[in-house]
């Protein structure tokens, strides 16, 4: 499903881990925008679990990049009224996830200019008419 966005000349991916400080770990770029694909314990569509982004589009067509960019997005982002940092470990033990895999890809940046909403959106559609629900950590949102 996600094979389209190797098209993206900027990617990467990163593991988060329960004991991991999620600075510290994320790779993502301070200075972009973008889609994000989280995933449980090995990247494969039935672990997805988390569709997000970064950055949208503004009143005058231009992009709004967020001031720390995906990296901030993913970092300094809230999920569960709280920050990620705080909330993933939570989330993983309860959820019994020993690790996450963030794999990213800039959409809009030096090389590409795809506002990441669009992206974001058809992909929650497509997986929602196929699995007849959205990935476990948007639907909890």
């Amino acid at each position: 499903m996600f094979k389209d966005l190797e098209i993206f000349v900027e990617n990467g991916q990163f593991e988060f881990e329960p004991s991991d400080r999620l600075s510290q770990v994320c790779n993502a770029p301070k200075d972009s925008s973008g889609i994000y694909l989280i995933y449980e314990d090995e990247i494969d569509y039935d672990n997805l679990i988390y569709i997000g982004i970064s950055g949208r589009e503004g009143a005058n067509g231009e992009i709004i990049h967020r001031e720390d960019g995906m990296w901030g997005a993913i970092v300094k982002g809230k999920q569960s009224d709280d920050r990620r940092q705080v909330t993933w470990p939570l989330k993983m033990q309860d959820q019994e996830i020993e690790r996450l895999i963030i794999k990213w890809y800039v959409t809009y940046g030096d090389s590409d200019k795809v506002f990441p909403r669009p992206i974001e959106e058809a992909y929650l559609e497509i997986y929602k008419t196929e699995e007849l629900s959205l990935p476990l950590w948007n639907e909890q949102i």
